[in-house]
C-alpha cells in the first residue's frame, strides 16, 4: 500500500498518471478528503499549486458520486414516491410549507446533475442510467400518487373543486413561465458547484428552488380527477425544470473542465521551467 498526501489542486493530475499505469485494473486508487491538517510541507504544496482548493473539481470523485446518485433502487423510488405524495397533499390544501418539504425530500437532483457529468465526460452509460432513473422514478411516483388521489376521491376526502379551485400559494406549480427556466438554470449551476467544490452547503437552497417534485405531484392529482389543464401545465413545468437544470449542469461542468485544463497546462509549464533551472 502506498499512501500520499497531496494538494487537492493536483489530485486530477496524480489520478490520471496512476490510471495510465493501469493500477486500477489490478488494485485500487482511493481518494479521501482531509478536512483538517497541520503541515508546513502541506501548506507549501498548496501555495505552489495554481488555483484554489475550494474551486478544484476532482473528476474521479464527481464521477463516482454520479454513478451512486443514478442507481435505481428501492430507496430512491421510496423517497421519490413519498416526496410526490407530500406534493399532492400540498396542492390539495394549498400549503407552501408542505411544498417546500416535498422539494427537499425529492432525490432527483443527483440524477439530473449526472446528466451534465455524462455529457461533459462522454460517459454514455452514465447518461443512459441517469435518464432511466429519472423516467422510472417520476413514473412510479406519479402512478402511486395518482392511485392515492383516486382513493381519496372514492372516500370523498378530496373533490374536483379542491384541485381546480383557486390556489394562490401553489399556483406556480402548473403555470410555467420564463422565470421557471431562469430559476432552474441558476439553481442547477449552484447545485453543481456545491457537488464539485470542497465547500458544501448550497444544496438545500437548490432543493427548495426548483419545481420538479411539486409538478409531478400536480400531474398525479390532475390525472386522478381528470383536470387536464392541471396535467398539461404541470407537465410543462416539470420538463422545463429538468431541461433547464440539465443544461445548466452541463454548462457549469464544461466551464470548470475548461478552466482546470488550462490550470493543468500552466502547472506543467511551471514544473518544466523549474526542472530546467535545477
Amino acid at each position: 500500500m502506498i499512501h500520499a498526501d497531496i494538494a487537492r489542486e493536483v489530485a486530477n493530475d496524480v489520478v490520471e498518471k496512476l490510471r495510465a499505469t493501469r493500477l486500477h485494473h489490478h488494485g485500487t486508487i482511493e481518494i479521501e478528503p482531509v478536512h483538517a491538517w497541520l503541515s508546513r510541507d502541506g501548506l507549501d504544496a498548496e501555495l505552489r499549486s495554481p488555483g484554489s482548493s475550494a474551486d478544484t473539481v476532482v473528476w474521479a470523485e464527481v464521477a463516482q458520486r454520479s454513478y451512486e446518485d443514478v442507481e435505481l433502487n428501492w430507496t430512491y423510488l421510496s423517497f421519490m414516491t413519498m416526496a410526490t405524495l407530500l406534493a399532492g397533499i400540498a396542492i390539495i390544501i394549498d400549503s407552501q410549507i408542505l411544498t417546500i418539504g416535498a422539494m427537499v425530500l425529492g432525490p432527483e437532483f443527483g440524477a439530473i446533475a449526472a446528466l451534465g457529468v455524462a455529457l461533459v465526460k462522454h460517459r454514455y452509460v452514465l447518461l443512459g442510467a441517469a435518464v432511466r432513473t429519472l423516467i422510472v422514478g417520476f413514473t412510479v411516483a406519479i402512478a402511486a400518487t395518482t392511485v392515492a388521489g383516486l382513493t381519496a376521491r372514492v372516500f370523498g376526502w378530496v373533490t374536483l373543486a379542491d384541485v381546480t379551485g383557486p390556489r394562490p400559494d401553489t399556483a406556480f406549480i402548473y403555470a410555467p413561465d420564463k422565470w421557471s427556466f431562469v430559476v432552474a438554470i441558476i439553481a442547477a449551476a449552484a447545485g453543481v458547484l456545491s457537488l464539485t467544490s470542497s465547500k458544501l452547503g448550497g444544496l438545500s437552497g437548490v432543493f427548495i428552488s426548483v419545481t420538479t417534485v411539486p409538478a409531478a405531484g400536480n400531474v398525479a392529482v390532475g390525472l386522478a380527477f381528470g383536470a387536464w389543464d392541471e396535467v398539461s401545465g404541470s407537465t410543462q413545468q416539470l420538463l422545463l425544470n429538468i431541461f433547464g437544470m440539465a443544461l445548466a449542469g452541463w454548462a457549469t461542468l464544461a466551464v470548470q473542465q475548461k478552466v482546470w485544463s488550462r490550470v493543468s497546462v500552466r502547472r506543467a509549464r511551471a514544473l518544466d521551467r523549474r526542472r530546467r533551472m535545477l
